[in-house]
């Protein structure tokens, strides 16, 4: 697809970044590029709309959870399109009210997310939306707080996956991402 292939083309890679030994893919000429942009959200609810809400019984998808951080830039455009809400789930203590929480390892450590206890109904279907997924800790943990909400994840949506890291076998729901790294 030579719109993949253009979105590919406007990855940056920062060796040794965030730490030395890490290869980090900026996401961010992309969201500079207003074109770009366009293409990679079209690409994400063309995709919704005619694979995912068309395999589901009710044929809608009812929430857009975006992950702390990159996924707050994605996800409401992504909702709003659909005519859905968008839910963030943020990195504990950064949200007010009560709170539901889960804890992952990430590439570097140990982390927790947390998400509004009353954001997700029982019965609501969802879709989980980050930039990159490496081992699959920060979306499983989102995909845990969607349970615990009664939800059900429809599928985790990324930009780039680290295929080799086989963080897709650690989800509850498919994964589909734009670009795939092998190494």
């Amino acid at each position: 697809m030579a719109d993949v292939h253009y979105l590919r083309s406007l990855l940056t890679a920062h060796p040794d970044f965030p730490k030395k030994g890490i290869v980090f893919l900026d996401i961010f000429p992309i969201l500079r590029n207003p074109t770009a942009f366009e293409t990679l959200i079209t690409n994400f609810v063309h995709h919704l709309t005619s694979k995912t809400i068309a395999s589901t019984p009710d044929h809608k998808i009812d929430v857009v959870v975006g992950l702390d951080a990159r996924g707050f830039l994605l996800g409401p455009i992504i909702a709003m399109r659909l005519g859905a809400a968008f839910v963030p789930v943020r990195k504990k203590g950064k949200l007010p009210g009560q709170c539901i929480s889960a804890t992952f390892e990430k590439e570097y450590g140990t982390d927790s997310f947390e998400m509004q206890a009353d954001a997700i109904k029982p019965g609501q279907n969802v879709v989980v939306v980050d930039d990159l997924i490496a081992t699959g800790g920060s979306a499983k943990a989102a995909g845990e707080l969607v349970a615990k909400s009664g939800g059900k994840t429809l599928e985790y949506l990324f930009i780039i996956e680290l295929t080799f890291l086989k963080a897709a076998e650690k989800l509850d729901a498919p994964l589909y991402s734009l670009v795939q790294l092998e190494d």
